[in-house]
């Protein structure tokens, strides 16, 4: 690990604790030492969380002015789209109420909530489950708000709320691309029937996902992620909080049967690592598992730093060649993190891009 990612997980972890052990870390750091850990925050989309860190060293050992006050600027920029999105989530509850439809939230606004500072977590798409009601309320959506509704993404379809991106699942998981999405996708129906507590968000009632629900589609989202781009940090942040907050009302028996059965154990075991080791994650929070500090390495290393990166390129020709050379990259994160042969999913993925074109250039 590089000096810049220890004081950012330094950071971090003084947000978590709401307080600051590792100020010797910060000794002598320079302007463009506190650069690197800046634009790295930004990259990892733990900004405002290493703000919240920094505020908690001695003064003396803070950065300079011009770049508190930039970090400052762009933390506040985190905090208006999050009440953006706030205020976007209400109207839609708000109006699927009025139409007597439930309305759940997945991962973003919901995995707030456990953070110290919940506006500091970056929220992007709004990502909802109607307990099987999505054809009906994206009717609605069309019909009463003139919206119009993507139909073309997959496992959900997509509109706008006030500038806000909103996902409708019909689907936790694409079905198309692995056989092991399909069999888990049975699993999460399961665990949707019955929803978590309900929160109010602006003065609006929505329903939060069951702890073993939340468990088990943190950890895929994660998994597929990785295997097929990558993630950041924040992901890594977002297992530590809610693990933090849930974990005596996890089934980690369960959870780690499923983890096994799919042959994603083996990233479940290394997220639970990172957050014990980089985010000071108490270990009575998780059951016992196995440690192999040579993959904990490789996946932190490939967290903080991709071996394939790059931006997606336009074009037809381009973006399909630029998919096939990052699948062949990330091959053995996809043997992580599925029980399929890499030949047979590779199969699965551009049958699955065929049957919806448009979303071979997402």
């Amino acid at each position: 690990m590089t000096r810049v990612a220890e004081r950012l997980f330094a950071l971090v972890r003084a947000t978590l604790r709401n307080r600051m052990d590792d100020a010797s870390l910060f000794e002598g750091t320079d302007a463009a030492q506190w650069r690197e850990i800046y634009d790295l925050s930004s990259v990892q989309g733990v900004l405002a969380q290493a703000w919240d860190g920094m505020q908690l060293l001695p003064e003396a050992m803070r950065p300079p002015r011009a770049l508190r006050l930039q970090w400052a600027v762009n933390v506040e920029r985190i905090e208006k789209v999050y009440r953006r999105q706030e205020r976007a989530i209400a109207r839609l509850a708000a109006f699927y109420r009025e139409h007597a439809i439930p309305m759940m939230l997945l991962k973003g606004y919901g995995l707030s909530l456990f953070y110290p500072v919940p506006e500091h977590r970056p929220c992007g798409d709004i990502d909802i489950w109607l307990f099987g009601r999505q054809p009906e309320a994206d009717k609605l959506v069309a019909r009463e708000w003139g919206v119009p509704v993507d139909v073309h993404k997959e496992h959900h379809t997509t509109f706008d709320v006030d500038g806000i991106m909103v996902e409708n699942h019909y689907d936790f998981v694409n079905k198309e691309t692995h056989a092991s999405n399909a069999r888990l996708e049975r699993l999460f129906k399961q665990y949707a029937a019955q929803p978590g507590e309900s929160v109010a968000v602006a003065g609006v009632a929505v329903y939060l996902p069951s702890e073993q629900l939340n468990a088990l589609f943190l950890l895929r989202h994660a998994a597929v992620h990785f295997a097929a781009i990558n993630i950041g940090l924040r992901h890594v942040l977002d297992w530590c909080v809610f693990v933090a907050h849930c974990h005596d009302r996890i089934d980690w028996p369960a959870l780690y049967a499923v983890a096994r059965e799919t042959r994603m154990v083996g990233f479940l075991n290394c997220l639970n690592a990172l957050c014990v080791d980089c985010l000071g994650l108490e270990a009575p929070s998780l059951p016992d598992f196995e440690r192999d500090a040579e993959l904990e390495k490789r996946v932190l290393d490939e967290i903080l730093s991709p071996a394939f990166s790059g931006e997606q390129p336009e074009g037809l020709l381009r973006v399909v060649r630029f998919k096939t050379r990052r699948w062949w990259a990330n091959r053995w994160k996809h043997r992580l993190v599925f029980d399929e042969g890499l030949a047979g999913a590779f199969v699965h993925s551009a049958w699955a891009h065929l049957k919806r074109p448009r979303s071979i250039a997402h």
